[in-house]
């Protein structure tokens, strides 16, 4: 986009304008992770800040962006000698979400390297970053080691290339920003504590605002320059007041009482580690910049914990993100006589500050817990029977949704073989990163040189090659690429019966906590995830293959239960999605998880059906396990007859979890016999 829409043409999205700002008038603050609904500006607002950054000073020729009155002494480019530079608009550079590691941080050229001992590094996006923005869109999607990467370099204000013993390190210091879509998964705690600010955003509610984004938005789309010079003015005030805030910011004092604010603040919230202290302590201050002040407020500090501790006080995927405002009101209150400033307002700055209120925090659904639960109903025995009552509609006896009982920690599901997925935590895999494990020609540009292969390939040949001394002479021909094993993620695709048979209060409540255990563990190993259900007379696809465990705990804790057991219909509608999801991701492994006691009733010959059905698995060589739910004192042991028509294992409730001594017993004695 040559004319980018303009940043104070933006409707609403206060908070977002105000993350945004703040970062430019500090970018020590670490920057800011947008998360809304798709469709909400996230990238417009983003882009378009990268129009009101001033322009910087940059060394001639230098590929680092060197400061020509402070050049990096490290600079691969350098050493700098006093003399031309030039100004240049502060860029934003975007990172895909397909980007490799060698994109991102640079790339070494290892023959050189070997062969003649030159350090010929071309930069990468870190590089062209520099003293910029560094906009990264669907950061949740971006492959774990990359964020890693990123974050590091943000913190540190440098990025370092090594490859076998040959290294480049060079300045990287920007404003990051990162936008994601939660309902497409979460980002992990330890990478949600990187980012220095989040910003929730969603669609106004309001028809009045919902018509003036539609017509600027047309407005912008028919003539963009002329719609960018209606708005010049505010743009240029807004520039102005970046840079004027950014002067004043060295003389910002930040009291021994908002000090003990900030630090109650965290306490209160029980966020982990001191990240979030001095980061509330750099947005205040900003925050005191940014409306032309020396001094920070109390409601600097109010609004510096609305910005910086939403994602710090999340315990798991289940938990949304926002504070407790009258919490933290009272917080405040309490240690507003040690010396703090005072509030003037109670919710945003001065009046002189036309930026944004205070963000609602607004309180998150809280966690499934485990209540006391209802008696369970005695089980009968027998394939074709159900004890409840049964009907041929899948509405008929339909039971009020069971509470899901206290999720564990689950037992590691696998899947066995070496896949080729995306990275995760779960299945072994052939991976960039990871134990190596072998060597090979590389297809296409090196990433990670073998070097004792590269050696070997090259020996035989110095003779021919004219080195009869010390040395060793290198062609591509001899270089080999390293093999590394790692994990990966799986599909993990629940297939959950809901029919009477299971529909006992405390039955099913511990059934919900044990996929709830799965989906935690499924969270933590980067899985996606996908919920069929079955009961009465059909199944139904809860909710296709995502990478969010939050809408698949939404779908679980709704489960109604109740009806016959169709569990020919569930494992048929589970097959049909590993078709479809088979041809939009054909590398990722599917591991099916079927929660049932076993149980045939639905449908002409349910049990021989099923049977059929399961053979499917088998001969695709799906891997599957059976949580096996049957209780009583009498079992048919019919969760162990379909893991076996499946091809999988089975385990009890019981056996799932990861501290259980029966399922410790089963594993001992599994290896036993493999030996």
């Amino acid at each position: 986009m040559s004319t980018p829409f303009p940043f104070t043409a933006v409707v609403g999205q206060d908070d977002l304008r105000l993350a945004l700002l703040l970062n430019a008038v500090s970018p020590a603050v670490g920057g800011v992770l947008v998360r809304g609904e798709k469709g909400t500006a996230k990238s417009t607002a983003v882009r378009a800040l990268s129009a009101l950054l001033p322009e910087v000073d940059v060394v001639s020729g230098c590929r680092f962006s060197c400061d020509p009155a402070a050049p990096d002494p490290a600079c691969p480019d350098g050493p700098h000698a006093p003399g031309a530079s030039a100004s240049r608009p502060a860029r934003m550079v975007e990172l895909p979400v397909g980007a490799s590691e060698d994109r991102l941080v640079g790339a070494l050229d290892i023959e050189r390297a070997l062969a003649e001992g030159v350090k010929a590094f071309e930069p990468g996006l870190l590089a062209d970053a520099h003293r910029g923005i560094l906009y990264v869109d669907e950061v949740n999607l971006l492959h774990d080691h990359l964020v890693d990467l990123l974050l590091d370099a943000a913190a540190m204000g440098a990025s370092y290339v090594e490859r076998e013993g040959v290294s480049v390190r060079h300045a990287a210091r920007f404003l990051l920003v990162g936008t994601m879509n939660p309902e497409e998964g979460e980002l992990r705690p330890q990478l949600l504590d990187r980012f220095g600010l989040t910003v929730e955003v969603a669609a106004s509610r309001e028809p009045d605002q919902r018509v003036e984004v539609v017509r600027r938005r047309l407005a912008y789309d028919d003539d963009p320059a002329a719609f960018t010079a209606r708005w010049a003015d505010e743009e240029a005030a807004v520039q102005q007041r970046i840079v004027a805030a950014r002067e004043l910011l060295p003389s910002v004092r930040l009291g021994d009482g908002a000090l003990r604010q900030i630090a109650a603040t965290c306490a209160a919230f029980e966020v982990d580690g001191m990240r979030a202290d001095i980061v509330m302590a750099r947005t205040a201050t900003a925050l005191a910049a940014w409306a032309g002040r020396t001094d920070v407020l109390a409601e600097d500090v109010r609004q510096a914990a609305l910005l910086a501790l939403p994602h710090r006080r999340r315990r798991n995927p289940f938990d949304a993100p926002g504070l407790d405002e009258d919490k933290l009101d009272e917080t405040l209150e309490e240690f507003s006589g040690e010396g703090g400033g005072e509030r003037e307002g109670g919710e945003g700055g001065g009046d002189d500050d036309p930026g944004p209120d205070g963000p609602g925090g607004g309180g998150g659904r809280p966690a499934p817990d485990g209540g006391p639960q209802d008696g369970d109903a005695s089980a009968r025995p027998g394939a074709a029977e159900d004890p409840e009552p049964q009907a041929s509609g899948a509405g008929s006896g339909e039971q009020a949704p069971a509470r899901a009982a206290e999720p564990f920690r689950a037992k590691v599901l696998s899947v066995p073989g070496i896949g080729e997925g995306a990275a995760g935590r779960r299945s072994r895999a052939r991976t960039e990163h990871g134990r190596t494990t072998g060597a090979r020609r590389p297809r296409g540009a090196l990433s990670k040189l073998h070097l004792a292969a590269t050696v070997l390939a090259a020996a035989p040949h110095q003779r021919a090659r004219g080195r009869s001394g010390p040395g060793l002479v290198v062609r591509r021909d001899d270089l080999r690429q390293a093999t590394r094993e790692g994990r990966e993620g799986n599909l993990v695709l629940f297939v959950v019966d809901a029919s009477g048979s299971m529909a006992a209060r405390q039955r099913m409540g511990a059934v919900k906590g044990a996929v709830l255990s799965l989906l935690l563990d499924a969270y933590q190993r980067r899985d996606k995830v996908g919920l069929v259900t079955f009961r009465g007379t059909d199944a139904q696809v809860a909710l296709p293959p995502t990478s969010s465990v939050d809408a698949a705990a939404a779908r679980l804790e709704k489960l109604p239960t109740g009806g016959r057991t169709p569990l020919a219909a569930g494992l048929l509608k589970a097959h049909e999605v590993l078709r479809v999801e088979r041809l939009r991701d054909p590398a990722r492994r599917a591991l099916v998880v079927v929660v049932t006691d076993g149980r045939a009733t639905g449908g002409p010959e349910p049990v021989a059906l099923a049977g059929r059905a399961a053979r499917l698995f088998a001969a695709e060589r799906v891997a599957s396990v059976v949580v096996d739910c049957e209780s009583g004192p009498v079992r048919l042991g019919l969760g162990g007859q379909l893991a076996g028509e499946l091809g999988g294992t089975a385990v009890t409730l019981d056996e799932l979890r990861a501290d259980s001594i029966a399922g410790l017993v089963r594993d001992v004695q599994g290896t036993r016999r493999a030996a």
